[in-house]
């Protein structure tokens, strides 16, 4: 950089430029003052060449330069055209190639923080705030704040190392990164806005930060209003969106009124319309309806029906209480669930329902209230034509680029959590036939209806459920040669969901003693080690899948003849999946308003899987 000549100066003033000091301007060797136009500068200076053309439309190029605009303390990289900047562009540093035309004012206050660091009340909407919210989180960081909150250790500890994290990383004013777009804004304020980001006629982004970035860039629109929040790779908030204390995941897709209070969204979330507030979306969670409330709730592959009421008005006082909706589960038109509510793994439910917690023990469920009772139907999702198109279309909607993947999304849908809440439903369904005999017409489990039949049916799907999972899970260690007895015991016992990453319970209780103890001393660390233990799931999964098998056939290690028998049962349990599944599919075609051509092509995807013989995938 150098200072401009004097030639230069007298080319400024002529178009109209003005300066508060012409020597605190500092310009790029190639610099032209013939495009700047009215321009004023107020304190320290920098700016690049104007040397290119740039593209403010498609198809439509203006040459670079700087036209009616007021600057102080801002840096300007190579080839941006800056017009029409209603007040002034305060303390900034914009990067290369950058288009910002039409907005009202751009500023960085003293002791900005662009929203890292803020503390949110996630699953607590009255309560202290027990996340932070910063640049590297992820579904199970966010997870490891809120879950354990009570553990001061390890909030302490937690706290400590994302404050340092962000001191490493903080800027002193605020930064454009390259190739930004920004028109027809009305105001940025202490807002950090990264590579290739594109905001057009956003009303208001106050104390944000904006991660996009060339592969994965973000497009903020008309009317959005974005305050205190942190925005990820691949994101879209469009269509008169407010957040404020938000969290805001890589592809996700915030559109057409949605608010959101307090909230976090992670991995491919969708929502549209309706409200959130202090509610933890994790992968997946989607909302696509007007008058649907999520409060205080916990998601993850989650669907929210129209009408959706998901509150706790049980809680008030404090409001300690939260719901918990795991992996998989749907909310029908006109539910309400009054919390604590946990409801299990790709259950749905309608109705005003008000959950005991252990009704996780029966996951694949449909839950249904009518008048003062509730009707349990356990395992029924199980042969659903919904369940088959949603284990096929998770995989295939994940648009996050494979290098920027925060957040650990774990996409089998049989897994040593879902599989070991079967294995429980089961036991609890013999154990209720077995008390109230064979020929009672109705059973009861905490105050919930299962009819006799539902509870025949749901011991068979669940039967049918463990074959296909211990089939396949063999298939494809006898694939690997990896068939042998696992020589670690580590995954036999307990896993957890832990917002979308399975992992053993005792591998996450290692993770969370070492950050306690300091043994962990970074958040990368922490990244690390979520990575390390993802990348041996298969290792632990065979560990725990081995364990089941012996238990489930009473062997005490696993023969040829005893794997010849697991793989038989798999299949045969398979084929009879896809036929239940092929007259759900068929039932809604009679009952809705389904085309024929796409039930037949449905059922010919079946029968393609079928017949291809393709039992080793647990994913389907």
């Amino acid at each position: 950089m150098r200072q401009l000549t004097d030639k230069e100066i007298i080319t400024l003033e002529e178009n109209n430029c003005w300066a508060e000091d012409w020597t605190a301007i500092q310009v790029a060797e190639d610099f032209m003052p013939n495009y700047l136009h009215r321009v004023m500068f107020y304190g320290d200076i920098e700016l690049g060449e104007f040397t290119k053309n740039v593209e403010v439309s498609r198809g439509f190029m203006k040459h670079s330069g700087i036209n009616n605009a007021t600057l102080r303390n801002v840096s300007i990289g190579d080839n941006c055209l800056i017009e029409n900047i209603g007040t002034y562009i305060n303390n900034y540093t914009i990067g290369d190639d950058c288009y910002i035309g039409n907005v009202a004012m751009m500023e960085t206050a003293e002791g900005a923080t662009y929203g890292e660091g803020n503390p949110v009340s996630v699953l607590n909407e009255s309560g202290e705030g027990n996340l932070l919210l910063f640049h590297n989180l992820s579904s199970q960081l966010a997870a490891l704040m809120v879950l354990h909150a009570e553990d001061k250790l390890l909030r302490d500890a937690l706290r400590r190392l994302i404050h340092e994290d962000i001191e490493r990383r903080m800027p002193d004013r605020g930064i454009i990164g390259n190739n930004v777009k920004i028109v027809n804004t009305k105001e940025i304020t202490n807002t950090i806005i990264h590579d290739d980001c594109e905001i057009s006629g956003a009303e208001r982004l106050c104390d944000c930060t904006i991660i996009s970035s060339p592969n994965a860039s973000v497009f903020i629109g008309t009317a959005v209003i974005c305050e205190n929040s942190i925005i990820c790779d691949g994101s879209s908030i469009t269509n008169g969106v407010k957040i404020q204390d938000c969290f805001v995941g890589e592809a996700c897709q915030l559109n057409n009124g949605f608010t959101a209070t307090s909230s976090v969204f992670f991995a491919n979330s969708n929502m549209s319309k309706g409200e959130v507030c202090s509610a933890f979306c994790g992968p997946f969670s989607t909302n696509h309806h007007q008058n649907s409330l999520l409060l205080s709730g916990m998601f993850s592959f989650y669907n929210a029906g129209s009408a959706t009421n998901f509150s706790n008005d049980c809680g008030k006082l404090g409001a300690i209480h939260h719901g918990i909706l795991e992996r998989g589960c749907t909310t029908e038109s006109g539910c309400q669930l009054v919390m604590p509510v946990h409801i299990g793994a790709f259950s749905t439910c309608s109705g005003v329902l008000t959950h005991h917690p252990d009704t996780l023990s029966m996951p694949f469920s449909q839950l249904k209230a009518v008048g003062d009772t509730v009707y349990l139907k356990p395992g029924y999702t199980l042969c659903t034509a919904g369940l088959y198109r949603d284990i096929h279309k998770w995989v295939k909607r994940d648009v996050r680029v494979h290098a920027i993947q925060r957040s650990i999304v774990d996409f089998d849908w049989l897994n040593p959590v879902t599989i070991g809440s079967i294995v429980e439903g089961k036991e609890i369904l013999e154990r209720l036939r077995e008390a109230s005999g064979e020929h009672a017409p109705t059973y009861y489990y905490h105050e919930h209806a299962i009819s006799a039949a539902d509870l025949k049916q749901g011991i068979q799907n669940y039967d049918m459920a463990l074959h296909i999972y211990m089939g396949a899970v063999l298939k494809q260690r006898i694939e690997q040669n990896e068939a042998e007895q696992p020589y670690a015991q580590t995954g036999c016992g307990q896993w957890s969901d832990l917002a979308g990453m399975l992992l053993p319970k005792s591998e996450e209780r290692m993770l969370i003693n070492d950050i306690k103890h300091g043994d962990i001393e970074t958040v990368q660390d922490i990244i690390d080690r979520l990575v390390d233990i993802h990348e041996s799931y298969r290792e632990y999964e065979w560990a725990w899948t081995y364990r089941l098998i012996l238990n489930y056939y009473h062997l005490t290690e696993l023969t040829d003849d005893a794997t010849e028998q697991i793989m038989q049962d798999g299949i045969a349990a398979r084929h009879m999946w896809a036929d239940q599944i092929r007259k759900n599919a068929e039932q809604e075609l009679t009952s809705s308003d389904v085309e024929k051509s796409v039930l037949s092509d449905f059922i010919n995807m079946l029968s393609r899987e079928t017949e291809q013989n393709e039992e080793n995938s647990i994913t389907l």
